[in-house]
């Protein structure tokens, strides 16, 4: 189908095919409202990041937890969330008032939807963000990344199909290679959107398309939804917004995102008077490693570590508690940033990485994503998953070695400099070791990862029977040169609980009537329901909410 002629009038324009856009569109045309859907790239890019993701969903007391004894509860999701986010501004108040709307929905009617849409969970719940250590500080405190069955395709599939139906029935039109640039504003309101027709591109999935216009168009609605993600992938909009308490951003990083994800529709939504809020909260991952068989421009995977790997910065020195792989991501990327250089490594053994590397990425886990029961129950088997093997032959980060003083001599000459001193690090490795040959420890990684092998979903999948690294029988050494990769935006435009946005102070304050943001684009909900740092899992279940919830306020003004 096409879009409607230049100029002509619409119900409902939502701007972006994301997941966030998806989800807001087809719960539109299921309300009864025709929608006119926006996407800049392709036919090939419908479904936006959350495709590409491991498809990890944050939920509380699901059945899933109770199947392997985890006890989880709505108050303990509230703690963990709030000493994670910690609120501290008066602009926190929308981000708030979803933080808590967002929790109900994870611990009573999220499953339910998804699972009416067709949506299945891997059996087996993860642990990401074990935290900084505190009760009442971040992480959280029982594993709640459940993994959707078909990872991030599985995700995006219901609201695809979705689509698909309302196209078919005439109540979703989508015009692809539509790049909205403005929006139109008419007396108080936001009245449609305005831009250029981009030429037809066939380039796959993710990889950058032509940005040559053949075409301008002009649409107007009743109500116009901003789903257009964040800014990872423009690098200069990062480095101007980048937050002095994370130090200098680094030169050298990996982008976990295409570079289609521009802030422009924020950008476009700001600049008609909407309230983007807390521009400076990013979430940057820092166990990033250069894909070797890249498909956007600096394309990097994440590595998702369990917690045996001993981390050491650029220079061979141990990062300090919390800095533990899966532990506490921002204060390990602050305290990086203190180091003066721009990457860090893992040091571990054939046997750590074989269990608990783990890759970001449906394409990284096509067992997972093609629904394999046999192919994900080769995972127990010894050696490393074929994707993981996959870098450890091609991928330039990686670098293995019999003895410690031959794998810093290849960390130095990748890094191009004599950085780390061989008899420290040994020195270093041999003091770590010393505390696996006993069952008691001072070292709190150690205890950490004893304790995490006390359950059962770690001690199957993801969390290797400890053991010294210089250990002969271990199978020698591997190193893994990590960047700081550039993935999400935490702040937003700002929204109530119904999606619409809301004016800056400078703009009198109040809603913007007509306009309405989901996704990365409203800050997940409120323009920063995350606060200053998340909880993994929480992105994917942010956009599905925040589109949802704008797709109601929609259809309440619309009335």
């Amino acid at each position: 189908m096409t879009a409607p002629g230049d100029g002509e009038r619409s119900e409902v324009i939502v701007v972006g095919a994301g997941l966030a856009g998806l989800v807001a569109a087809t719960e539109i045309a299921d309300g009864g409202r025709r929608v006119l859907l926006l996407e800049r790239e392709g036919e090939q890019d419908l479904g936006g990041q959350a495709w590409w993701s491991f498809g990890g969903l944050f939920l509380v007391d699901s059945p899933e937890q109770r199947r392997l004894g985890i006890r989880d509860s709505l108050d303990l999701a509230r703690q963990d969330w709030l000493g994670t986010a910690a609120f501290d501004r008066p602009e926190d108040h929308w981000p708030r008032r979803w933080a808590e709307a967002y929790l109900q929905f994870a611990a009573e009617e999220k499953r339910a939807w998804l699972h009416e849409k067709g949506m299945r969970f891997f059996p087996v719940v993860g642990w990401a963000e074990r935290g900084d250590g505190r009760a009442e500080g971040h992480g959280n405190s029982v594993p709640r990344f459940h993994l959707t069955w078909g990872t991030g395709p599985g995700v995006v599939e219901p609201f695809a199909r979705a689509l698909a139906a309302h196209r078919e029935s005439g109540m979703i039109t989508v015009a692809t290679r539509h790049a909205v640039e403005e929006l139109l504003v008419e007396g108080d309101r936001v009245a449609g959107v305005r831009g250029h027709v981009l030429a037809a591109d066939d380039t796959e999935r993710g990889a950058g398309s032509t940005r040559e216009a053949t075409g301008e168009f002009a649409h107007r609605a009743g109500a116009v939804v901003v789903a257009t993600g964040g800014i990872g992938g423009n690098e200069d909009l990062v480095r101007q917004l980048w937050p002095a308490d994370l130090g200098t951003m680094p030169e050298d990083f990996v982008h976990g995102v295409p570079a289609s994800v521009d802030g422009s529709g924020m950008l476009a939504a700001q600049r008609a008077g909407a309230h983007w809020i807390h521009p400076g909260r990013m979430w940057h991952y820092t166990e990033g490693i250069r894909n070797w068989d890249p498909i956007w421009r600096g394309h990097g995977i994440r590595i998702l570590p369990g917690p045996s790997s001993l981390w050491i910065d650029a220079r061979g020195h141990r990062l300090p508690a919390p800095a533990y792989p899966g532990f506490d991501t921002t204060s390990t990327l602050r305290h990086l940033r203190t180091t003066g250089h721009d990457h860090s490594w893992f040091v571990l053994t054939p046997a750590i990485i074989a269990k608990e590397f783990a890759l970001s990425g449906s394409e990284q886990n096509p067992d997972l994503t093609g629904k394999e029961w046999r192919q994900v129950l080769a995972r127990v088997r010894p050696g490393a998953p074929g994707p993981v093997q996959a870098f450890l032959d091609h991928g330039e980060d990686f670098l293995q070695a019999g003895s410690v003083p031959e794998l810093v001599a290849q960390m130095n000459a990748l890094a191009g400099e004599d950085l780390v001193d061989a008899g420290e690090l040994e020195r270093t490795i041999r003091a770590r070791d010393a505390e696996i040959t006993h069952r008691f420890s001072k070292d709190t990684q150690i205890t950490a990862l004893r304790g995490a092998r006390r359950y059962v979903g770690d001690r199957l999948l993801r969390t290797a029977a400890p053991h010294r690294l210089l250990d002969p029988k271990a199978g020698g050494l591997i190193a893994v040169r990590l960047h700081v990769l550039l993935r999400k935006t935490l702040g937003g435009l700002e929204t109530d609980l119904g999606g619409r946005a809301q004016r800056g102070p400078e703009n009198g304050g109040g809603g913007l009537p007509g306009l309405y943001a989901a996704g990365e684009a409203g800050g997940f909900g409120g323009g920063g329901m995350h606060g200053h740092g998340a909880l993994e899992g929480t992105f994917l279940g942010g956009c599905l909410f925040s589109g949802r919830q704008a797709a109601r306020g929609v259809l309440e003004d619309l009335r």
